[in-house]
């Protein structure tokens, strides 16, 4: 059985995981100021105003509005902890995710997708993402529904994996600008490596935990 001792790592990757993710969800929202009255000088915005008011505003502002709430969420609620200690709050918060996801994040994503500044492979890497993360987010939830709770677990975990692209896609632009690297391919490939490098290495270890964990009992003779 785990000890506190061999808990600790695991423990306090997670806090550092979750404090890189909230300070990098903070510095977005801080961005914000320039959206609000929409600055086409910003990054984001560059290049996009001769369609924004055309209904992509609307897109663009849910999406504003639902990523940071459903990154946060995800946090909290892929949290053991929190489920232990609240679990009816765990459970109306994951009811706000869902619906979150899927009537907000998921729509506004695609909408989006279609408008991608660097093209057709950046455009499909968005799209996909976002059509990924709503059938995780729903077969999260119907598992749920089925008290399927191991499952449950995996398709919520794989959910927030997929939000993390947010994360992740900025950590990516974030490391070219320090190595001075401006090649035109770095946003496409990093609107794919964002979420699919994260999913692929959730699958693979759990692919190993299941191995280890049949190894471990085959293994095991009881006196």
């Amino acid at each position: 059985m785990p000890t506190a001792r061999s808990l600790m790592p695991s423990r306090l990757l997670a806090v550092l995981t979750a404090v890189l993710i909230l300070k990098v969800t903070a510095a977005v929202v801080f961005e914000y100021r320039r959206y609000m009255r929409p600055d086409f000088q910003a990054d984001f915005l560059l290049g996009r105003e001769p369609y924004f008011w055309g209904g992509y505003h609307w897109a663009f502002y849910v999406h504003l509005a639902s990523g940071p709430i459903s990154l946060v969420l995800g946090t909290v609620l892929v949290s053991e902890r929190f489920r232990q200690a609240l679990p009816a709050w765990h459970r109306r918060l994951g009811r706000v995710q869902v619906a979150g996801v899927l009537l907000f994040l998921t729509p506004s994503g695609l909408w989006m997708a279609f408008y991608a500044a660097t093209g057709a492979v950046a455009g499909t890497g968005l799209g996909t993402l976002a059509i990924a993360t709503a059938l995780c987010v729903a077969l999260g939830w119907r598992n749920a529904v089925l008290r399927q709770f191991a499952r449950h677990r995996r398709w919520m975990m794989r959910t927030f994996i997929l939000l993390c692209s947010a994360v992740v896609i900025r950590l990516i632009g974030g490391l070219a600008t320090v190595a001075e690297v401006d090649a035109a391919w770095i946003y496409p490939a990093s609107a794919w490596a964002s979420w699919v490098v994260p999913l692929a290495i959730f699958e693979v270890s759990q692919v190993y935990g299941k191995r280890s964990d049949r190894l471990a009992t085959s293994s095991y003779s009881p006196s």
